[in-house]
């Protein structure tokens, strides 16, 4: 085994071409999402998991059903729209909603060091989800931001290596979370102004 973000894919290395961003290497990267979850320790963070790994099957399905044509996001979504149900189209747009809700929270702790995980992941949810969300889902992640561990815990579980090797130092920890928080938000950024620009967003 090795510290958590040497073994999931990152979204750094999530090939983006002129025809969009390669869907199974982004796939691969946003189950690292999900079981970044583990890592802050709480069931309270079960329905996200559930949320996000329902999100990744759909888009999945699509891409089984139909590789030639879903080679990209973007193709996938493109090639679905005259389909009845876009369930793909709206499934990945709620996966990309829930990684934005990761990303801006994470990016938060790194920009402050004194920030602890409950507020930024609060005031991320405030400027993600939130708008999204029915009055009983909403309840749902309060209690889900509640549960936050302490941020030095976290961070600790983050570089730790759970065969008992040595664990990241510091500084080669923020690095890669940094470089994986950047991609993340570029490609989150990048697919949302597509959605838009698209329609693709509407009906749902």
């Amino acid at each position: 085994m090795a510290p958590y973000l040497e073994t999931v894919k990152s979204f750094a290395d999530v090939p983006i071409t002129d025809a969009g961003v390669d869907t199974l290497a982004f796939l691969e990267a946003a189950q690292g999402v999900v079981g970044l979850f583990d890592l802050l320790g709480s069931a309270a963070f079960t329905p996200v998991q559930v949320d996000l790994k329902g999100n990744i099957a759909k888009v999945r399905a699509r891409y089984d059903a139909a590789p030639e044509k879903s080679a990209t996001l973007e193709l996938l979504v493109a090639n679905e729209k005259g389909e009845k149900k876009r369930t793909a189209t709206e499934g990945l747009m709620w996966l990309l909603r829930g990684l934005s809700f990761t990303c801006k929270a994470l990016q938060a702790a790194q920009a402050d060091p004194s920030k602890e995980l409950s507020a930024a992941f609060s005031d991320s949810y405030g400027a993600t989800l939130k708008q999204f969300h029915s009055f009983i889902v909403k309840g749902v992640f309060s209690v889900a931001m509640k549960a936050c561990p302490y941020r030095a815990d976290f961070y600790a579980k983050l570089a730790a290596d759970p065969a008992g090797g040595p664990s990241v130092p510091a500084g080669k920890l923020n690095e890669e979370l940094n470089k994986w928080l950047a991609a993340l938000s570029n490609i989150v950024i990048r697919l949302e102004d597509f959605y838009e620009k698209g329609g693709h967003n509407k009906g749902f």
